[in-house]
Formats: C-alpha cells, sequence, structure tokens
C-alpha cells in the first residue's frame, strides 16, 4: 500500500511540475507568446515553426490550441492556417518528452536549488517567474525519477506480475484508457512520459504502452474540444480540426502497430527509448501527412460549425471568452474590450440625456433608464470574468491592467446610476409638469454635457491606450469643469435675482442636474489616476488632493 501510495504522489508531482512550467512560462512570456502566434500565420511551414516553438516553451499544446482559438473565434485568422500551427505545437509536445528521457538525475536538485533562491530572493521580478519555472523543470525530472523508484517493489510483487500477464494486448482498449488518463491529468506530455517510465520499469509491455501513447495523443485533442464546449461556435472549428486530424492519424496507425513495434526495437534498444521517440515519430507524421491538408480540413469544420450571428444591437456580454481564461494574458485583453462595450453603453445613455431634456421624451428616457441594467449586468460579468484569471500566471504589468479594468467598469457602473437618477429628476421636474429651461439655462446645460462627451471620449482613448499626456489632459478636464458648474450655479443665482420665471420653476432641478454632471465628470476622469500613477507622473501630493476632491464630490 506504501508502494502505491508512493506511486500516485510521484504522479501528482508530475502533473503539477507541468502545471507550474506551464503558468510559469505563460507569465514570463505573456502577451509575447501571442504576438509570435499572431505573426506566424503567413505560411504553413511558419504556422507550424511557431507552434512547435510556443508549445515547447509552455509544454502543453491544449494551451497553444486554446490560444490560437480564441484567434480564429476573433476572425484574426482562418481555421486552416490555425491547424498548422497546431500540428507543429503537437511535435513541439512530443520533443519536450524526449528530452525529459534523457538522465536528468543530476539536473534535478541543481533546478530546484537555483530556482526557490531566485524565486524567494527576487518574487516580483522577471529573475524570480523564471525561477519559478525552474522548480517546475526540477519537480518534473525528480518526478521521474520517483516514479521509477516507486514502481520498482510493485513489478518485484507476485500479484503485481500476475495481473500484467493477464493484461490483454487490445490496442483499442490501450487507446481509450490513454485518452481518459490525459483527460483526468490535464496533460499528454505528463502521461507519455508516465508510460515510457512504467515500461522500462517493466509494468507495462511495450505494445500496450505504444497503445497508451496513441490514446494520449487522442486525449490531447479531446482536451481543447471538452475545453471549448461552451464557447461560440467559431472557436470550436480549430480543437474539432485538430482532433479530426489526432483521430485519422490514430486509426492509420493501428493496423500499423506490430510492424512499428519491429521498427521500433530496431532503432532503440531501450524500451524507454522507444516510447517516447514512437510519440515523436507519430507527432511528426501527422504533421508531415496533414500540413498539405489543413485548408481543406480548416473549410470542412467553417460549414459544420457556421457562425450564429446575434441580434443586432445586442448589449449583452460579447467578448468575455471562456477559452481565454487559460491564457490570462489573452483573457485581461478580451476583459478589457468589454470594458469599452461597458462604456460604449454609458455613452448611448449620456448621448440621450439631452433629447430628453429638450423634446421631453418620456418614451426616450424609460429606454435608457433600461439601459442602465446592462451596465450593471456588463459590470458583474466583467468582474466574475476577471476573478477567474489565474493571478500567479499574470506579470505586473498585466496584474496593473487587471486593476485598472476594475477601477474603469466600477466608475461606468456608478456613472450609469448617476445618468439613470438624472433622467428620472427630469421626468418628474420637469416632462411631467411640462416645464422648460430658459434659453440662458439650456445653454449651460447643452455645454457641460457636450465637453462630458468628449471627456467620456478621451477617458475611453485613456484607457485603451495609456498615453501619460492624455491622461494628464483628462485630469486637468476635471478642474476646468468643476469652474464651470461654479461659473453656472452663480449664473443661474443671478437669474432668480431677475426673477426670470423660467429659472424660478426649474431652479432645483437645474443646480441638482449641473451637480450630478459634474460627479459624472469625476467619475470620467479619475480614469486618469491609474494611469498617472503607474507611470510615476502623479505626485503623492496630488493623489491626496485628488482622492479628497473626489471624497467632497460623492457627499455634494
Amino acid at each position: 500500500m506504501q508502494h502505491l501510495l508512493n506511486l500516485l504522489a510521484a504522479i501528482a508531482l508530475l502533473v503539477w511540475g507541468t502545471h507550474i512550467v506551464r503558468t510559469g512560462m505563460l507569465r514570463v512570456f505573456g502577451e509575447n507568446l501571442r504576438q509570435i502566434l499572431s505573426r506566424s500565420f503567413s505560411s504553413r511551414l511558419s504556422a507550424a515553426a511557431a507552434g512547435l516553438g510556443v508549445t515547447s516553451i509552455v509544454q502543453s499544446s491544449t494551451a497553444t490550441c486554446l490560444i490560437v482559438a480564441s484567434f480564429v473565434g476573433k476572425g484574426l485568422v482562418t481555421t486552416g492556417p490555425a491547424l498548422a500551427v497546431m500540428l507543429g505545437a503537437d511535435v513541439g509536445t512530443s520533443l519536450m518528452a524526449v528530452v525529459f528521457s534523457f538522465d536528468l538525475s543530476w539536473l534535478s536538485p541543481l533546478l530546484i536549488f537555483v530556482g526557490v533562491v531566485l524565486f524567494i530572493s527576487r518574487q516580483n521580478t522577471a529573475a524570480g517567474r523564471i525561477g519559478r519555472v525552474l522548480i517546475g523543470l526540477g519537480l518534473i525530472t525528480l518526478a521521474l525519477q520517483l516514479i521509477v523508484a516507486a514502481t520498482r517493489p510493485l513489478t518485484e510483487a507476485p500479484a503485481v506480475r500476475t495481473l500484467l500477464v493477464s493484461l490483454p494486448n487490445e490496442v483499442m482498449l490501450n487507446i481509450v484508457v490513454g485518452a481518459a488518463l490525459t483527460v483526468l491529468s490535464y496533460s499528454s506530455l505528463a502521461i507519455v512520459l508516465l508510460t515510457a517510465t512504467l515500461a522500462a520499469s517493466g509494468l507495462l509491455t511495450t505494445p500496450v504502452a505504444l497503445g497508451l501513447v496513441l490514446g494520449a495523443n487522442l486525449g490531447s485533442g479531446m482536451l481543447a474540444l471538452i475545453a471549448t464546449g461552451n464557447a461560440a461556435q467559431q472557436v470550436r472549428r480549430l480543437p474539432l480540426g485538430n482532433l479530426i486530424f489526432k483521430l485519422v492519424g490514430v486509426l492509420l496507425a493501428i493496423p500499423l502497430m506490430p510492424q512499428i513495434h519491429v521498427l521500433l526495437q530496431q532503432l532503440a534498444p531501450n524500451v524507454h527509448d522507444q516510447v517516447v521517440f514512437f510519440h515523436l515519430g507519430f507527432n511528426l507524421m501527422l504533421a508531415v501527412t496533414f500540413i498539405s491538408f489543413t485548408g481543406l480540413v480548416g473549410r470542412t469544420v467553417d460549414r459544420w460549425l457556421v457562425e450564429k450571428s446575434g441580434p443586432a444591437g445586442s448589449t449583452r456580454p460579447r467578448h468575455l471568452d471562456p477559452v481565454a481564461l487559460a491564457t490570462p494574458s489573452l483573457a485581461i485583453s478580451c476583459a478589457a474590450r468589454e470594458a469599452l462595450h461597458q462604456a460604449d453603453v454609458v455613452e448611448t445613455m449620456l448621448r440621450g440625456v439631452l433629447p430628453v431634456i429638450r423634446n421631453n421624451d418620456l418614451d426616450l428616457a424609460q429606454q435608457l433608464r433600461q439601459l442602465d441594467d446592462t451596465v450593471d449586468e456588463l459590470y458583474s460579468a466583467i468582474k466574475f470574468y476577471l476573478t477567474q484569471i489565474s493571478h500567479e500566471a499574470l506579470s505586473e504589468r498585466e496584474s496593473r491592467r487587471w486593476t485598472d479594468i476594475v477601477s474603469f467598469t466600477i466608475n461606468m457602473e456608478q456613472i450609469g446610476d448617476i445618468i439613470e437618477r438624472v433622467l428620472q429628476d427630469v421626468e418628474d421636474k420637469k416632462v411631467r409638469k411640462n416645464r422648460s429651461f430658459s434659453d440662458a439655462g439650456m445653454a449651460e446645460i447643452v455645454h457641460l454635457h457636450e465637453r462630458l462627451l468628449a471627456n467620456l471620449r478621451l477617458a475611453m482613448s485613456v484607457f485603451l491606450d495609456g498615453h501619460v499626456r492624455d491622461a494628464r489632459k483628462l485630469l486637468e478636464e476635471k478642474a476646468r469643469f468643476r469652474d464651470l458648474e461654479h461659473e453656472y450655479a452663480a449664473a443661474h443665482i443671478a437669474r432668480l435675482q431677475d426673477n426670470t420665471a423660467q429659472s424660478i420653476e426649474t431652479s432645483s432641478l437645474h443646480l441638482d442636474l449641473i451637480s450630478d454632471l459634474k460627479r459624472v465628470n469625476s467619475h470620467i476622469c479619475s480614469i486618469a489616476y491609474p494611469i498617472l500613477e503607474s507611470a510615476g507622473a502623479l505626485s503623492k501630493t496630488r493623489i491626496r488632493e485628488s482622492r479628497l476632491s473626489a471624497m467632497t464630490d460623492d457627499a455634494a
């Protein structure tokens, strides 16, 4: 029982090591992986080479598939070139299995020691993130040694030997078992390395091990398809096409297994090498055979999974791709796009305020107030999506971006609430009582409204691009708007002293309205604070003054 427990612990350590390396590499390279992939679609060979390189880094063809599938889903690349990337990605995974098949017992303690020193001493730097990757690599090599040590007593047990002798040499059953183990462990690399180690220990016969390797390849294709099960049709095209390649490859390999076994014995006398070289050879032949058919299979899958067009003018979440959550840098971009979508809805509400005031349009006011529910829904969806992003795989810059998105969406949600209250006040105090502002008062409201729209568009640009110059300009607008509010409030008081009838009737609404517009502007301008603070362009005194001003605005 103790030996079995040791084996299970070693297997868990192997899977955990591959997870640490994958997340660590994503944190080190971040958006660079996306850029490498996005620039490699000019030809099939370059696409396959990019897939091989990226997968060798992250050690997961499934992670590469999810990244590229999101590109396909957004229309950035067609399915054909994306399938070429995946053929290279599978070769990359098999190459890593060959690397880990060498005797790396001397390397494991070195990697773990250096990795821990770097991670502890420079945790929040690039060196610390590289240290995390080294720890993962060290754990993988250590886990392989532990598996060998744990399987040796098991193979010597009479009951286990009897069980091994009675195992059927049924390739289809082995394929199913290999696929199931890969799906459960979420790593074909771990299963192939485990299979090779068990075969070298005599716990598995070579034909059974080769069948498990075929199943592991099939299981890696199933993993991506399962991960995109709830995604849009266009996102699922790449996983389906990749699974088709793997399935056809497995079906072609099954009748050739006896000849392949004999050939492997001639090329590599060591059983461990036979297993990993078979894994590499299978994926190489898959790439060479099917790279010319990526366009055909891509077009076929496109016809099977037709994009479903949503209703025109839909305001529900559009960009929160659940598939992208496996790649945190990509998920951050999705959340940012959805935040801009939320801002677009807020802008629609803000634009509609002036026609409601001018035309006493109750129907439009009701429609705009209903949009606040959409703003709230988008805020909740973005916030929930962001909580699902793995922080351990985020770089320092991406972590700041995560915070910026949260701050931006909070401000948009609060602006939506203020506009809803403004519309309700206009309905109650002006439209239903059939009152109107004086010409001078209406001109002031129009001027403030125009500045608000301009500031909102500038804030969206600042959020998108992060330009310090625009952020400074946006912050300056806060002081200008506050001066305008004081000026127009004084002008309104002067009109009251002149006994202007229209000003008297709408006095309360007018003052509340310009105060609420100032509050909206304060939320808009606060979007500049994180940009300036991260760039070191905002002094501590200025931050304190701004926060005090914001508290004063909220209390007004």
